[in-house]
């Protein structure tokens, strides 16, 4: 067997120390092995315990990178798993360490998808199927989604929902109540709600229309057509394309006629 003829500590680590056998340098360990396995100058290793210390060295390199990228926030075990891959340590090194941050509750899937849940609720007004495709990015387990995701409740979602809502109908007056909506389903639907909840957080608004903020909107919006089309068309077909678009984007048609009729007095 191999005899330890040298141990010298680390010149850019002074808590690693590198190993010589036979004269010759072997590999380098952490300290806390050196006391565990007693290394010292003159101890015979077979082969088996090289490896072994080898294997346990590993495993604490890659439990010391996981707490560094565990300093900066949550993480779930997916995400560590992925960035000691990306760090090239071997699937068994990397259960090994898993295994120790659960131990030491560093890592915990359920604390952090509710968490996750929470913040997602609160800061990105989510819906639960937007949720659930990040609780799916980050590798937890999908009983463990759904478990999770009981605690959103439907009178919660529609409560998130309709806030949402309400931000995007003050902000597009000037859109028909038939655009507002369109907004709004489609904005609820990208952050993840169902269409249940969507109908009813539209439902909860009052979207309607008086007389002049009817003849606002169509001036807004009829002048950009008339502007848009004015270059290729004129007369009646002006007029008609107008009046398409304007029909398109769902206003009345005694508002859309009487903005025509406007638009042809300027002309004249």
């Amino acid at each position: 067997m191999p005899i330890i003829t040298k141990i010298t500590r680390g010149k850019n680590n002074p808590e690693r120390y590198n190993i010589y056998l036979e004269e010759k340098f072997a590999f380098s360990v952490d300290e806390t092995l050196i006391i565990r396995y007693q290394l010292t100058k003159g101890k015979e290793l077979d082969q088996w315990t090289i490896e072994e210390m080898n294997f346990e060295d590993e495993v604490r390199k890659a439990f010391n990178k996981a707490l560094h990228y565990l300093g900066f926030r949550m993480r779930s075990e997916g995400e560590v798993r992925k960035k000691l891959k990306e760090k090239e340590f071997g699937e068994a090194v990397i259960d090994e360490a898993v295994k120790k941050l659960y131990e030491l509750s560093f890592l915990d899937d359920q604390q952090f998808s509710e968490a996750l849940l929470r913040t997602q609720i609160k800061s990105g007004k989510k819906g639960p199927r937007a949720i659930q495709q990040d609780m799916q990015k980050r590798g937890i387990d999908k009983a463990m989604q759904k478990d999770v995701l009981t605690n959103y409740s439907e009178e919660e979602q529609l409560e998130v929902a309709t806030g949402l809502a309400e931000k995007i109908a003050a902000k597009e007056q000037s859109k028909t109540p038939s655009q507002v909506k369109q907004k709004i389903n489609d904005s609820l639907m990208r952050k993840g709600y169902p269409y249940a909840i969507i109908k009813q957080a539209i439902e909860t608004l009052d979207l309607e229309r008086d007389g002049d903020q009817w003849l606002d909107s169509v001036r807004q919006q009829g002048d950009k057509l008339w502007r848009k089309h004015e270059s290729k068309l004129s007369g009646n077909d002006l007029s008609r394309k107008v009046k398409q678009g304007l029909y398109q984007k769902g206003f009345p048609g005694d508002v859309i006629s009487q903005y025509i009729e406007e638009k042809e007095l300027e002309d004249e």
